[in-house]
């Protein structure tokens, strides 16, 4: 009898949840958890601020935040690790440069990171090698999910382009140098993508993108196929499917969120609007910048500095935690025993290990470890003009069976010649950039020329001209040598 009231316990303090959130302002302000069920603050851990979608929990053992750049710091970035089962200071991991958006695959093997600059990093957890650095995007990355398998990686910039990356290719290190690894390459959106989400719908599986140009869209996660565009009247903020992925809820700049049933289906059109009657939640009065689900509900989170936990059956607010601290940029939902201090003899079950990430690969020494998995146009039109009918005639041939060879020939061909017009776009952007100026310039020069001449004077100025080396005072006639 009292074993079974133990084991019941036990049960209930493994199910017992904490809410986790984080600013991205302020270093001093750190991680704060609540206890979901009671509202209680649970546990504070100082110093971090990380961006959106910079906090990710590996396998409910370790925490491991990017941190936000200093303005005025030249320096690399740095990532802080946190082992929930003890009481010690982070791990620092010094990086290259400053991280944003982090993700993990679920057994928390394998960590992924994007910069600003649009690079992005791939680590083993265990081992803390820097298995990949490559140029993904052409500016900076906004969000980054692995697929529920591990199999996929999916990233979204502020350009609005999405990439889906096979990781058998970004995990084969004979293959750095070429664009193998980019199984959709993806530019409906446009404008910053706010949320990417993985979803299994029956047979087929899918991932929704959301974006400030006010959709969210649903995609083949391997043909990269667009199923289906939901319109809003606003930008989506931030998007997360409920457990059950029955239905699409979605936060937007104004404080609302949305709630739509989910459904796709690889026969609807993809420019349908569903005019199924949606729920909108009013709830905070700024920006909704995280949301997530926990087994209480919904949680969502804004710049409001509040987070409101929601009942999802009458979609009203239970609880209301107050984070006066500042503005809430990430949210994490754990189970409360992850956080609890083991006792010396104990040991955690499936203990993961995490080393210090690398800051450098070393794979590659003489370029520092950075591929370039972008295809440029610039080193391939060569061996494209001699190649063109060679590739042409094996892509008609593999077609005949309609093998994954064929869609990656043509997946490589495609992204070639996007990413040459893409440069040469942003070469003549930069020439008629330098044009204007010039032009401006010599404009402004005629004028003040211009305005010199027609001037009235009382007396006659000197000028001075240069002849042959030699300074003539126009007014009297004097030379000087120059």
């Amino acid at each position: 009898m009292q074993d079974s009231l133990a084991e019941t316990e036990a049960k209930g303090d493994k199910m017992k949840e904490g809410l986790l959130v984080c600013g991205d302002r302020n270093l001093g302000v750190g991680l704060t958890i609540w206890d979901i069920e009671t509202g209680d603050r649970f546990l504070h851990i100082p110093t971090c601020a990380s961006p959106r979608f910079g906090v990710t929990c590996l396998n409910n053992q370790y925490l491991v935040a990017s941190q936000i750049h200093r303005p005025g710091c030249v320096a690399g970035g740095v990532i802080f690790t946190w082992s929930l089962n003890k009481t010690q200071a982070p791990l620092r991991s010094y990086t290259g440069e400053v991280i944003g958006p982090l993700c993990s695959t679920k057994d928390g093997i394998y960590l992924a990171g994007g910069a600003p600059s649009g690079n992005m990093y791939l680590w083993e957890v265990t081992t803390g090698k820097l298995l990949k650095t490559w140029h993904g995007h052409n500016i900076s990355l906004t969000c980054l999910v692995f697929s529920d398998d591990g199999s996929l990686l999916i990233s979204g910039s502020e350009d609005g382009m999405v990439v889906v990356w096979s990781m058998i290719s970004l995990l084969d290190t004979m293959d750095s140098e070429s664009c193998s690894s980019v199984l959709s390459f993806l530019t409906a959106h446009t404008s910053s993508v706010t949320g990417l989400l993985t979803s299994s719908c029956g047979l087929n599986s899918v991932f929704v993108s959301s974006s400030l140009d006010c959709t969210c869209k649903a995609w083949d996660i391997f043909s990269g196929t667009l199923l289906q565009t939901r319109t809003y009247t606003i930008p989506i903020t931030v998007s997360v499917l409920d457990p059950e992925e029955r239905q699409l809820i979605s936060g937007t700049a104004d404080g609302r969120i949305f709630v739509n049933t989910f459904e796709v289906g690889l026969l609807e059109d993809p420019c349908h609007n569903s005019d199924d009657q949606q729920i909108v939640l009013k709830g905070h009065r700024e920006s909704v910048t995280a949301m997530t689900f926990c087994g209480m509900g919904l949680v969502s989170a804004s710049e409001d500095c509040t987070a409101c936990l929601w009942d999802v059956v009458n979609w009203v607010i239970i609880r209301t935690f107050e984070h006066q601290k500042g503005a809430i940029s990430n949210l994490l939902v754990m189970p409360q025993s992850s956080l609890v201090p083991l006792k010396s003899h104990q040991r955690p079950s499936n203990s993961l290990r995490f080393s210090l990430l690398e800051k450098y690969s070393q794979t590659s020494p003489a370029s520092n470890g950075m591929a370039t998995l972008l295809p440029s146009r610039e080193h391939e039109v060569v061996e494209e003009y001699c190649s063109t009918n060679l590739l042409s005639q094996q892509i008609s041939d593999l077609q005949g069976d309609n093998t994954a060879e064929a869609l990656q020939m043509k997946v490589d061909t495609n992204m070639g010649n996007r990413a040459w017009i893409t440069t040469m776009t942003k070469h003549t952007m930069k020439m008629n950039k330098q044009l204007q100026v010039r032009l401006l310039d010599i404009a402004e020069y005629r004028l003040k020329e211009l305005e010199e001449t027609e001037s009235p004077t009382e007396e006659p100025k000197k000028k001075k001209i240069k002849e042959n080396g030699f300074l003539l005072d126009a007014v009297g006639g004097t030379q000087c040598q120059g």
